[in-house]
C-alpha cells in the first residue's frame, strides 16, 4: 500500500509505552524540512492522506500514522474504567512516535477523530506543538453540550457507536462494506472522493472485528472520560496556546450544525479558519486546496 499511495515514503512502525503496555504505531515518513504529523479520522487509516502527502513532502518532513485501534496499530482491550481509547492516551502515542523519530517540536494537520487527538496532544504538551490545523470538527465538549435534533440526526453515528458492546460491533461486522458505503459514500461527494487503493485499505481495516471494536471504544471514550478531561481543562481556564487554523466543509454536516470558529474561540487563544467548497473528507475531495492552505499556514515554522 505504501508504495502505491505514498511513493518515495518509508514505511515503518514504532513501539510506544502506555498504561496499557506496549503499543505499536505504524507510519509512513517522507520529505524534508519542519516536521508535520498527519492524523486521520473515522473509519479510515493514514491512507486518507495519499492525495496530499507527496506534495507536502516537498516542504515538510511528513509523518502519517495510524491512531491506536485503527488500521494496523495495536488494539488494546478495554479492561478498566479508564478506556484505553481516551484521547490523552492516544495523543501520548503520537507524541512518543514523533519523539522517537527525533522531532521534539512539530506541527499537526489532523482530520475528524485525529483532530480530537491533536487537540488533546496540543493541550497536554504545548511545548511540543508548533501549530495546529484541524479539519472539519468543533470541540467534542461543545458538540455534546449543544446537542439538538439536527446534530443528533446528522451525527447519528456518535450515538450509535457509544452503545454497549457488542451491539454496534455486531451490526457493523455483519456487513462492513455496507456500513462504509452507506456512511462514507452517503455524504456530499459520494464514493467518487475515494481512490480505489485507499478505499480497499479502509475496507480491509473495517473487516477486522478488533478494529471495529476499537473504533466504538474511541467514541465511547469521547462520551465519557474525554468529556471529564475537557471539563477539567475548562474549569481551570486551560486553552490551546498554539496557533490554530480550523477548516471545514461548506457542504458537510459540521457547517449545518455549528459555527466552528465561534466554538473554537472558547477553547483556543489564537484561532482562525473558514469553510472550503467540499464536504467532510477535505483531504480527498479538495486535495489541491488543502495543500495550498497547509503550505501557507505552516510555511513560517
Amino acid at each position: 500500500m505504501a508504495e502505491k499511495l505514498f511513493p518515495g515514503f518509508e514505511r515503518n512502525r514504532v513501539t510506544v509505552l502506555s498504561d496499557n503496555g506496549e503499543i505499536t504505531i505504524p507510519y509512513v515518513v517522507g520529505g524534508q524540512g519542519p516536521a508535520l504529523l498527519l492524523l486521520h479520522g473515522f473509519p479510515q487509516t493514514h491512507a486518507m492522506w495519499h492525495k496530499v502527502a507527496p506534495a507536502l513532502a516537498q516542504h515538510f518532513t511528513v509523518v502519517a500514522s495510524d491512531l491506536r485501534g485503527y488500521g494496523e496499530a495495536s488494539k488494546p482491550k478495554a479492561s478498566s474504567a479508564l478506556n484505553p481509547y481516551n484521547k490523552r492516551a492516544m495523543a501520548n502515542d503520537q507524541l512518543q512516535l514523533m519523539q522517537q523519530l527525533g522531532h521534539t517540536r512539530f506541527s499537526i494537520l489532523a482530520h475528524d477523530r485525529g483532530a480530537r487527538v491533536a487537540h488533546r496532544l496540543a493541550l497536554d504538551h504545548p511545548d511540543s506543538v508548533e501549530k495546529l490545523m484541524l479539519l472539519d470538527i468543533a470541540p467534542t465538549l461543545s458538540m455534546y453540550e449543544n446537542t439538538d435534533l439536527t446534530f443528533a440526526t446528522v451525527y447519528w453515528h456518535w450515538f450509535f457507536l457509544i452503545q454497549k458492546s457488542p451491539l454496534p460491533e455486531t451490526l457493523i461486522s455483519n456487513d462492513p462494506e455496507f456500513m462504509l458505503r452507506s456512511f462514507m459514500g452517503g455524504r456530499h461527494a459520494g464514493m467518487q472522493a475515494f481512490a480505489p487503493e485507499a478505499w480497499e485499505e479502509y475496507l480491509r481495516a473495517a473487516r477486522n472485528p478488533e478494529v471495529v471494536h476499537a473504533m466504538c471504544e474511541d467514541y465511547r471514550a469521547a462520551a465519557t472520560i474525554d468529556l471529564e478531561h475537557d471539563r477539567a481543562d475548562r474549569e481551570r481556564g486551560h486553552k490551546l496556546r498554539t496557533p490554530v487554523r480550523v477548516l471545514w466543509g461548506e457542504y458537510g454536516g459540521l457547517n449545518k450544525c455549528f459555527n466552528p470558529l465561534e466554538h473554537w474561540r472558547q477553547f483556543a487563544d489564537r484561532v482562525d479558519g473558514w469553510a472550503l467548497p467540499c464536504g467532510h473528507y477535505i483531504a480527498e475531495e479538495e486535495p489541491e486546496m488543502l495543500i495550498q492552505e497547509t503550505v501557507e499556514f505552516f510555511s513560517d515554522i
